[in-house]
C-alpha cells in the first residue's frame, strides 16, 4: 500500500482545523455565556446560602436545621443554573430528566436502606426530637449527640468513643432525651433500727455539696421499699453525661464515707446453715 503523501496529510490537518474553527466560531459565545452564567450562579448560590444561614442564626434556629436549609437553598439554585446553562448550549433537558427519573427508580430499589436513612435524617432535622449537645438513649445505646447527618447520627461517650447510629434506627423507636445530663439511680439497704430521717439528711447533704450534680433538677432521696434485709433507700440525681461514671463513683464514695462516719451500717444478706448430727 502506498503511504499517504505529505499533501494528503496536510489536507487532513486542514480539515480538522476547519472543523475546530467552525465549532469555536459557532459555539464559542454559547460556551462562554454558559460558563459565565454557571460561575455567576455558583456565586449567587453561595451568597444566598450564607444569607439564609445568617438569618436562621440571628433567630436562634438550631445549627443542624440551619445547615440543612442553607444547603438546600444552595442546591436548588445550582440545579436551576445548570438547567439554564444546558439550554444556553442548545441541549434539551427533557430527555435528561426522563433518563434521570428512570435511573433514580433503579437506584432507589437498590439503595432502599440508604434512602430510608436519608428520609429519617430529614425527619430528625425537621422535627428536632434532639439537637447537638443533647444526651439520648436509643436501643440501649446512649451518648451525647455530636453530629446529625442526613444518613446517620454520631454520639460520643465518656470513654471518648464515637457511636454511629443509622437514622432509620432512631425514627419510630422509643427515644430517651435527657439533654446534657444523665440520671444516676442507686439503691441500698439500711437496718430497721437505723434512723431513716438521719440517713436521708446525710445523703441530701452529700448531694447538695457535690459541685457537679445538676441542681436545677432536685435530687431525690427516700425509702424505696422494704425487704427481709432492711429498709431500701433510693437515691436519684443528675450529672453531666460527659463525666457520668466519674461523678457517680465520686458521689457513691462520699455517701458511704458519710454513712460510715455516722455509724450507719449497710446490712448484707446472711444465710444460716444448721447441721444435724
Amino acid at each position: 500500500m502506498n503511504e499517504p503523501s505529505l499533501d494528503q496529510e496536510l489536507q487532513q490537518l486542514q480539515n480538522v482545523y476547519s472543523v475546530i474553527t467552525e465549532f469555536v466560531i459557532e459555539y464559542s459565545f454559547q460556551i462562554a455565556g454558559a460558563i459565565i452564567i454557571f460561575l455567576l450562579g455558583l456565586w449567587v448560590a453561595n451568597k444566598a446560602a450564607n444569607i439564609v444561614a445568617a438569618q436562621l442564626k440571628k433567630h436562634h434556629i438550631d445549627i443542624t436545621l440551619s445547615n440543612f436549609a442553607s444547603n438546600l437553598v444552595k442546591i436548588i439554585i445550582i440545579v436551576m443554573v445548570a438547567v439554564i446553562c444546558l439550554g444556553k448550549l442548545g441541549i434539551s433537558v427533557t430527555p435528561m430528566v426522563a433518563a434521570i427519573g428512570a435511573a433514580s427508580l433503579g437506584a432507589g430499589l437498590a439503595l432502599q436502606g440508604m434512602l430510608s436513612n436519608y428520609a429519617a435524617g430529614i425527619t430528625i432535622i425537621v422535627t428536632r426530637p434532639f439537637v447537638v449537645g443533647n444526651t439520648i438513649e436509643i436501643k440501649d445505646v446512649s451518648g451525647v449527640v455530636e453530629i446529625i447527618k442526613l444518613g446517620q447520627t454520631i454520639l460520643s461517650n465518656e470513654e471518648g468513643e464515637q457511636i454511629s447510629i443509622p437514622n432509620k434506627h432512631i425514627v419510630g423507636e422509643i427515644l430517651h432525651n435527657s439533654f446534657a445530663y444523665k440520671l444516676v439511680e442507686n439503691k441500698f439497704n439500711i437496718d430497721y433500727q437505723a434512723d431513716a430521717d438521719h440517713v436521708i439528711q446525710l445523703i441530701n447533704h452529700v448531694l447538695a455539696t457535690a459541685p457537679a450534680i445538676y441542681k436545677d433538677k432536685k435530687p431525690l432521696v427516700g425509702i424505696n421499699g422494704f425487704n427481709p434485709i432492711g429498709m431500701e433507700v433510693g437515691v436519684r440525681y443528675w450529672v453531666p453525661t460527659k463525666s457520668y461514671y466519674e461523678q457517680k463513683y465520686q458521689t457513691n464514695l462520699a455517701i458511704i464515707k458519710a454513712l460510715t462516719a455516722a455509724n450507719i451500717t449497710i446490712p448484707c444478706p446472711v444465710k444460716e446453715i444448721h447441721l444435724q448430727h
